[in-house]
């Protein structure tokens, strides 16, 4: 039985998370789980899955949590703050740790359960943008498993899985071009944040799909597939595939292809990712190819969607550019969810951070958190002269 520390436990990855592990009883089992402040969700989930420890994002959050659980049968330790977050990713009895924490805030985490010597299912992709040499070379070091959750990496594992990387000519992540496509550019002054949270093919947390609307999201899986497989950007192309069917698609030396194709859900990816090396029947449907609509792929626009070509243009930099990337990214994306900054003003925030930056080497941890603090400290100050 897999033991399962989950961070991020009641946001979107993260409830979906429990909904599989709710379905395997017998081989799953919640030892700790961590998330920030939703103390509904978070007391439902306790008296459901029973875990030893739980963290919550404040003190006050932690107190109001232990009190409402007084009556709980089963002992239970409650966490709060960084220290409680790396309490449940290090919890001695877990041997998988689910990160699911949004931005930054999973870098430390992920990278003190690899220490600890924990299998790591992955769907924070910032932290592999910041820190995705330091995070492989001690999953490396550690003998550890790093298991992609977000479906275009789960679908490159899976087709890279048993074949000679040296085979290997490029891999194609499929993008489903989010929900301005086909909206003229002139009209993007005009997004809300309810308009760019209404993403028309994956149910996601508010974060990745805003970013996803912009097409971020998709430059930072350029950036996280480079990490994981040991890619050079060269080697690593996107597609707009609409109907995305094809979550990422694999090219040989020989020109074959190999392609992964399931229906659009979170849960199948989250699945193949715990039950790892082995494969678990799915309760969630399987795609009817007789009613599946025509496979249609297109070039991604550079133009309407620079933040793509700016991830890839920090990845070619590389060094602390795509933890400046992330950082404004992330900033950028807060202030237009409170309504400070329009839609538009998103890439040209991160643009500015980009030029007044000189890149220089990461050598350790340390060097990733001053970058990232330096620019968020930065564009609290700027960011009313958009």
């Amino acid at each position: 039985m897999k033991k399962l520390s989950l961070l991020g436990s009641t946001g979107s990855i993260g409830q979906q998370t429990l909904e599989v592990v709710s379905l395997y009883p017998d081989q799953f089992e919640v030892v700790a789980l961590a998330a920030g402040s939703n103390l509904a969700l978070m007391e439902e989930q306790v008296r459901r899955f029973s875990p030893r420890l739980v963290s919550l994002e404040t003190k006050d959050a932690a107190d109001r949590l232990a009190f409402r659980l007084k009556d709980h049968p089963i002992p239970l330790q409650v966490e709060w703050g960084s220290q409680g977050l790396l309490a449940v990713a290090t919890h001695p009895e877990s041997n998988l740790i689910l990160s699911a924490v949004v931005g930054a805030a999973g870098l430390l985490p992920t990278l003190e359960a690899i220490g600890a010597g924990k299998d790591i299912a992955l769907a924070n992709k910032e932290a592999m943008v910041m820190a995705g040499e330091l995070i492989m070379g001690e999953a490396a070091r550690r003998g550890v498993q790093i298991l992609p959750i977000d479906s275009e990496h789960s679908a490159i594992f899976q087709c890279l899985e048993g074949r000679r990387r040296q085979d290997l000519r490029r891999v194609i992540l499929t993008a489903s071009g989010g929900p301005f496509r086909n909206l003229p550019q002139e009209q993007f002054s005009e997004i809300t944040p309810e308009r760019a949270l209404n993403h028309p093919s994956w149910s996601m947390g508010r974060k990745i799909t805003i970013d996803s609307s912009t097409l971020m999201n998709k430059g930072l899986e350029v950036i996280e597939a480079k990490w994981l497989f040991d890619l050079s950007i060269d080697q690593i192309d996107v597609l707009v595939h609409p109907q995305c069917a094809i979550h990422s698609m694999v090219e040989f030396v020989d020109g074959s292809v190999l392609a992964q194709l399931a229906i659009t859900d979170m849960q199948v990816p989250i699945l193949y990712a715990l039950s790892y090396p082995h494969r678990l029947p799915s309760q969630r449907g399987t795609l009817d190819f007789s009613k599946l609509s025509p496979l249609t792929f297109e070039e991604l626009d550079e133009d309407r969607f620079p933040c793509f070509s700016y991830a890839c243009e920090a990845a070619r930099v590389g060094g602390s550019m795509p933890t400046v990337l992330n950082a404004a990214n992330e900033k950028a994306v807060s202030l237009f969810l409170k309504r400070k900054i329009p839609y538009t003003a998103i890439p040209l925030l991160i643009r500015r951070a980009l030029d007044s930056h000189t890149p220089r080497p990461v050598k350790d941890l340390e060097d990733i958190l001053e970058a990232d603090r330096k620019v968020r400290q930065q564009m609290d100050v700027e960011y009313e002269d958009l």
